[in-house]
């Protein structure tokens, strides 16, 4: 078994050469096996505009859906297991509001295992920043807004309603809570990756969350977390080692999913070569985490592919599937 140094050196240079042909301005590679042996190295720009800064082993990165799995999914997950929620009951059994003015709607229906498996009829993109910047009227809009009913596919409103179940639950907002060791809601602009130069809030998003309808709502269960690759290091190295094969993490929902990870299929982000004991999940704005239970490692991949404009093809699909390729060429 190849040592994360290894894995390493054999994974980084598709992360050079896409820095090398300027469609990626930097990024951090990590790996770590289940002993907590790692290996990290970093390369690029933090930022380009207005001004330049070296990315670091250190910068801090807007870990966009990767909110989904290292908060959410995991807070979720514990109420369900203290008996605090069903997974199978509704949703309204935390948010009885929950679209009560029609009781007989398939809204009403939904439960928390649907939404954690992206089970749901909601729509893949919602823009909810559109309609203002009250994120209570925000909040108290989606739980009323009728939704006609699609196909399921993963959509960001499954866990904006799970991130209002928790809110509920704790008596405060989500950036109120402990978003748990290494992370953080925000970041030090000095020491962050920066994201995208953005159109309705006229800067370049430095240390502030990317996500339009997280940052509307002031905090939100689909996005908003930040963390280093050391962060994401030692979230992945601590599911290494506790997360057996009943953990509920590793349990399938679906052919694509288990409960708030994606899990291997045709084309999936972490590459071909790894085990079908794999789970992992990327964020919009460059990052992604995986973690091979077969053979005992993770790796993790932060880049700010979305800098300075998401409106550019950056390569990041190719690049996660050939790093995730090389980390597993054994």
């Amino acid at each position: 078994m190849s040592k994360p140094q290894d894995m390493l050196e054999r994974a980084f240079p598709a992360l050079e050469q896409a820095i090398a042909s300027g469609r990626i301005p930097g990024g951090v590679l990590g790996v770590i096996d289940r002993d907590g042996n790692r290996a990290t190295r970093a390369i690029g720009s933090a930022q380009t505009v207005p001004t330049s800064r070296p990315m670091t082993e250190d910068t801090w990165f807007d870990l966009a859906s990767i909110s989904k799995v290292a908060f959410t999914t995991e807070r979720i997950l514990a109420l369900a297991e203290a008996g605090t929620i069903d997974l199978d009951a509704p949703l309204t059994t935390i948010l009885p509001d929950y679209r009560h003015y029609n009781l007989d709607n398939w809204e009403r229906k939904i439960t928390f295992r649907q939404c954690l498996g992206h089970q749901t009829p909601f729509p893949a993109v919602f823009p909810l920043y559109t309609y203002g910047r009250d994120p209570d009227l925000l909040r108290t809009f989606l739980l009323q807004h009728e939704f006609p009913a699609g196909p399921a596919v993963y959509s960001d409103i499954n866990f904006i309603l799970l991130g209002f179940a928790l809110e509920r639950i704790h008596g405060k907002w989500l950036r109120e809570q402990d978003p748990g060791p290494g992370f953080a809601w925000s970041a030090d602009p000095q020491n962050a990756a920066a994201t995208e130069l953005c159109y309705w809030r006229h800067r370049v998003l430095v240390g502030e969350v990317h996500d339009d309808n997280c940052s509307a709502l002031e905090g939100a269960g689909n996005a908003g977390l930040f963390g280093t690759v050391h962060s994401m290091l030692d979230f992945a190295g601590e599911k290494l080692i506790k997360a057996g094969p009943d953990a509920l993490i590793r349990t399938p929902l679906s052919a694509r999913r288990t409960h708030g990870w994606e899990r291997p299929y045709d084309g999936w982000s972490g590459g071909d070569n790894c085990t079908a004991e794999t789970i992992g999940h990327t964020g919009f704005t460059g990052t992604g985490i995986w973690i091979d239970f077969a053979r005992g490692h993770a790796w993790t991949l932060l880049t700010n592919r979305v800098h300075p404009t998401r409106h550019f093809d950056s390569g990041i699909f190719a690049l996660r599937r050939a790093v995730g390729d090389r980390i597993n060429a054994e």
